[in-house]
């Protein structure tokens, strides 16, 4: 067996973060008969001389993770063995392998969940997001985050600004998903943009747009308690979607948020039938589509319009390199603030609870703190 590269230690850890530091890796496991219970595991240890252990501190619950819980796949990846779910996270580098460079132990981090293998055509060629041998946090047969320690490489461990706390940190994942869907459509500087739905990401997809220069973004949704808080998210303008054709609500959507001529950009992330025709409708000639949302695998879809506007489709998966960077640069400069995402939080010991708030559409973003975490001391920032 190869043995673990040489660490960097040191017992200083922040314990105001921490009530216990006891060596005991406590995992939420789902198992394939998709019940939850908690289990003792292995501290992990580091695969490579350049891995970090990270102690989670702070996990956001993602539509994936729950869909895992309710169906036991999503799509090709099926949930056959016992795992564990969640890949939002932030934490503190708790060891370093010798040939880390960059972080040091009692960092405060925010994860990039993904490992590619960087030595495929994809990987070289600057498009990781696409590697097919990606090691994904909670994408069978891997394990996620919702643990008490988990490993990367260092260059997917990004430091966090001194003012934004770690719960905060957590949503670093979902933003860099907005950043590479608004990245996708090229230059936004004085541009319409309409996002179709009002959950974290269309949410982030609207203040990113927005941050990067959009001239008028507008949210569309079916929920007015979603559509009023976008209001102070980024959104200038809301449209609550309704039971009719696209093209009714295309002509009551321009009249009402006085989106002349349609919108140049448009990001669905819904993944919803009516919503993507609504999308298509409403775009403009030359426009630019993005389809960020997973709904049904399957959906009429009004492609002789994309051929018609000659627009362009492009679907968008996860991120890629910069995204974690820029994000990071949008939360440093307050361009985008998080905090008011999250409206509920949970201990470790309520994870299952969590998971059904988030099934149950309760509120926008939920949170689950790792083992042992004060919950007071992972809203604050740095000392």
């Amino acid at each position: 067996m190869k043995p673990e590269p040489q660490l960097v230690l040191d017992a200083k850890l922040p314990t105001s973060t921490v009530e216990h530091l006891e060596e005991v890796n406590e995992a939420f496991v789902l198992s394939p008969s998709r019940q939850f219970g908690f289990e003792d595991r292995p501290i992990p240890t580091l695969r490579t001389a350049r891995d970090v252990r990270v102690r989670i501190i702070a996990t956001g619950l993602c539509g994936s993770d729950v869909h895992y819980w309710q169906h036991g796949r999503i799509g090709n990846y099926v949930v056959n063995d016992p795992i564990v779910l969640g890949h939002e996270s932030a934490g503190i580098v708790e060891a370093c392998g010798e040939d880390v460079k960059h972080l040091k132990v009692g960092d405060r981090v925010a994860l990039e969940p993904g490992v590619g293998c960087n030595t495929c055509e994809t990987c070289r060629s600057g498009r990781y997001n696409l590697c097919d041998s990606m090691r994904f946090a909670a994408t069978p047969p891997y394990d996620g985050t919702l643990s008490t320690f988990y490993c990367l490489p260092e260059e997917c461990c990004y430091k966090l600004p001194p003012h934004i706390s770690m719960r905060e940190g957590s949503l670093v994942e979902p933003l860099s998903i907005a950043v590479h869907c608004c990245g996708l459509a090229g230059n936004l500087q004085g541009r319409t943009v309409a996002v179709f739905g009002a959950g974290p990401i269309g949410l982030l997809c609207c203040a990113v747009a927005r941050a990067f220069g959009a001239a008028k973004v507008v949210i569309v949704d079916v929920v007015d308690s979603r559509l009023e808080f976008a209001k102070g998210f980024g959104a200038h303008q809301t449209y609550k979607m309704q039971s009719q054709s696209p093209e009714a609500n295309v002509e009551k959507l321009q009249v009402e948020t006085r989106l002349e001529g349609g919108a140049n950009v448009v990001i669905d992330a819904t993944g919803a039938e009516p919503c993507i025709n609504c999308g298509v409708a409403v775009l403009r000639r030359g426009g630019t589509f993005i389809q960020a949302g997973l709904g049904s695998p399957r959906i009429s879809f009004p492609i002789g319009q994309i051929c018609d506007k000659e627009a362009t489709l492009k679907g968008s998966f996860r991120y890629g390199p910069g995204d974690y960077k820029l994000a990071i640069e949008l939360l440093n400069s307050n361009r985008i603030c998080l905090g008011d995402l999250i409206t509920h939080e949970f201990s470790f010991s309520e994870a299952e609870k969590a998971f059904n708030n988030v099934a149950g559409r309760s509120g926008i973003k939920t949170v689950i703190y790792g083992p042992g975490v004060d919950k007071a001391m992972a809203k604050q920032a740095a000392a």
